[in-house]
């Protein structure tokens, strides 16, 4: 039998063309050549073939004649807030079976006013929030109180987060709120500020998924965050560590993996996914949001979770693979 094929989808940095007036950040989301390079090879060593497909441009182009038996998805999309769901819609539409969440959940969850409101209707804790799509906008939110945090709407990779996101007074918040408009063309979601400390679960499979150890978000070499927090600069920078398995009792390690496990299945998340927590002083968590299509670099926390659990970086891919060729009911013989 011939070896299967597996099409890998992506955004690369190197694509984007940055516009006039757009963010320094406006790349973000997307993927280093080295990252795509390293997933094929992770790919192929389990048995795959791959086959580069690129954006959803380039899936467009070659729609009908793909020859791929299964397509890994981790394309981010270019513009607007369905951006996440273009990839899957497309191969939704051609009957091609693919990884990852579909375009649905991919669509709710980068809207983060949406997620929310998923979030609260299912009673998962997350931060009060009101949304301002202008300036006239801004005018009653007696249900917060400061300090607050200002996040672009949709987008993702700390996008728009900037230590001037936190803020104490009116007069900081309509700067941000309005630096946020003009800048990322969207509205600016509004959350009270969560004092205390951060942390990320991933997840991987489908009906009995696997919660992966706690991973806890150490700034400036203090695991306390109180006012600090995740900043696209940070990101870029040595000062952020990941440090796993979290140092947390196991009465709040219950609490956050319990939360994580029902954020996944609230948002129909599919084979792979990661979920963001602040946890306030007094041990409560709070869901700041649900990412379906997380960073695989091997810099990233998938990296670090595989060496935490006793297997390569190649297994966990072939992991995150295998969940969704057994839920397309696949029979993919290596």
């Amino acid at each position: 039998m011939p070896m299967k094929t597996v099409g890998l989808t992506y955004d690369l940095k190197t694509d984007y063309k940055f516009k006039k007036g757009d963010p320094a950040d406006a790349n973000a989301e997307f993927d280093h050549p080295s990252t795509i390079d390293v997933i094929a090879k992770a790919i192929q060593s389990n048995g795959f073939k791959t086959k580069l497909i690129g954006n959803a441009t380039n899936l467009m182009e070659q729609i009908d004649s793909l020859g791929v038996d299964i397509v890994f998805n981790i394309s981010e999309g270019l513009t607007g807030r369905n951006r996440e769901s273009q990839v899957p819609m497309l191969l939704e539409m051609a009957g091609v079976p693919f990884v990852g969440a579909d375009a649905l959940t991919l669509g709710l969850t980068l809207d983060k006013v949406m997620a929310k409101k998923i979030f609260i209707a299912d009673g998962i804790p997350t931060p009060k929030f009101f949304e301002v799509s202008s300036m006239e906008a801004l005018t009653n939110f007696d249900h917060c109180k400061f300090p607050l945090i200002v996040k672009p709407r949709f987008e993702g990779s700390s996008k728009g987060l900037s230590e001037s996101s936190r803020v104490e007074d009116m007069q900081g918040l309509k700067k941000q709120v309005e630096f946020i408009i003009k800048t990322y063309k969207q509205p600016a979601l509004v959350e009270e500020f969560i004092s205390g400390s951060e942390f990320t679960v991933a997840i991987v499979g489908n009906e009995t998924p696997e919660i992966m150890p706690i991973v806890q978000i150490k700034i400036d070499g203090k695991l306390q965050l109180k006012d600090k927090f995740y900043t696209f600069a940070r990101i870029t920078s040595d000062r952020l560590e990941y440090i796993c398995p979290a140092k947390i009792n196991e009465e709040l390690k219950n609490k956050i993996n319990d939360l994580a496990l029902r954020v996944y299945r609230a948002v129909d998340c599919q084979d792979f996914g990661r979920v963001d927590f602040r946890v306030d002083s007094s041990g409560q968590p709070y869901v700041l949001e649900i990412n379906p299509l997380p960073s695989l670099s091997t810099e990233d926390v998938f990296m670090l979770l595989a060496t935490t659990i006793g297997i390569t970086y190649e297994q966990m891919i072939g992991k995150i693979l295998n969940s969704a060729i057994k839920r397309h009911g696949l029979d993919l013989v290596k």
